[in-house]
């Protein structure tokens, strides 16, 4: 008999994410499920990167029992978090993952500085303790919205939401300055062993224009993406779906689920609209939203888009010929 076909290959990545992770309801234990497991943002076999793309691959058994026991008792999780406020996406997934490199044994270092004289030269996100040496992690977790209309190589038309990033520049700064840190003579003091390898793991999603997908090359296929529409687009009825959720920048990561009679309160398109124009008078960042489908108790995720304000591109467009974030 022929191989039966991969039921999942047509599926979007929520619902592939929800049927491996349907267990998993806690935001923290979901979000750190999204960080092992989600496809990585960049193809580390293009050329692009040099070869120097960390890949994590999909989660092992071992590390799904591993999140599965969090569900169960998450008081580990919460401990390694504390009770701060993550004002920060980055620095909240980085703590997610610290905790993670701790558990499993290889976290020799964590947020390391290098200083020389009265400046800091760097810092190391992760040193990782294995049998070949020490391996630096420059982790990255990026949102960026393709502001083109065609396939590019460009990597400065990935653009982060408030305009002040490209995933070109964050690239070139990683290989330049962060992945060359351990060759500085200032670290020597500070490294317990020397560097043997050094790589960045960058996770993220990619928001496309709401006329198509269009292809970047260097960026992994299997990559987690989502739209952007205007909010003059999204008014006009250009993204499908009956029922929003505004996503808070700390559930940004892994597809939400939340219940139903829970802090989330799904609104229809008019009431988004209206709720999306209120934010914008006040403040011109843009606005992440899922839209959701009702199962048993939980909303979930069906997909995710930028909202951004109706004037976007055309700052977009500004950033892309000044090379600057434009003023707001």
């Amino acid at each position: 008999m022929p191989a039966a076909a991969d039921s999942t290959a047509d599926l979007s990545y929520q619902a592939r994410f929800e049927r491996r992770w349907q267990h998993l309801t806690r935001p923290h234990v979901r979000a750190l499920a999204w960080l092992l497991d989600a496809p990585d943002l960049l193809d580390a076999s293009a050329p692009y990167w040099h070869g120097r793309i960390a890949v994590l691959g999909p989660a092992a058994a071992a590390t799904a029992a591993w999140l599965a026991a969090l569900e169960a008792d998450p008081a580990p999780l919460d401990a390694a978090l504390g009770a701060r406020f993550y004002s920060r996406l980055g620095l909240y997934a980085e703590k997610l993952m610290a905790f993670y490199f701790a558990q499993q044994g290889t976290l020799a270092a964590h947020g390391l500085q290098v200083r020389s004289a009265k400046e800091t030269v760097g810092e190391f996100d992760f040193l990782l303790d294995e049998p070949a040496g020490l391996r630096h992690i420059e982790f990255a977790t990026k949102f960026y919205l393709l502001d083109s209309h065609a396939d590019t190589s460009d990597f400065d038309l990935l653009v982060g939401p408030n305009l002040g990033d490209t995933l070109g520049r964050k690239m070139r700064k990683i290989f330049e300055q962060q992945l060359a840190l351990a060759w500085h003579p200032a670290a020597r003091d500070v490294l317990p062993q020397p560097v043997a390898v050094a790589q960045a793991l960058v996770k993220g999603w990619l928001f496309y224009p709401p006329d198509g997908v269009f292809t970047v090359p260097g960026i992994a296929p299997d990559h987690c993406r989502g739209r952007w529409h205007t909010l003059a687009g999204l008014a006009a009825g250009q993204w499908p779906g009956e029922r929003y959720v505004v996503l808070p920048r700390l559930q940004w990561l892994a597809p939400f689920k939340g219940r139903v009679d829970g802090a989330a309160v799904p609104l229809a398109l008019a009431e988004l609209v209206g709720q999306v124009t209120d934010k914008f008078a006040a403040d011109a960042s843009p606005v992440m939203v899922a839209s959701v489908r009702q199962e048993g108790e939980w909303l979930l995720e069906e997909a995710r888009a930028f909202i951004v304000r109706d004037d976007w591109p055309e700052l977009a467009a500004l950033r892309r010929a000044t090379g600057t974030k434009p003023a707001a």
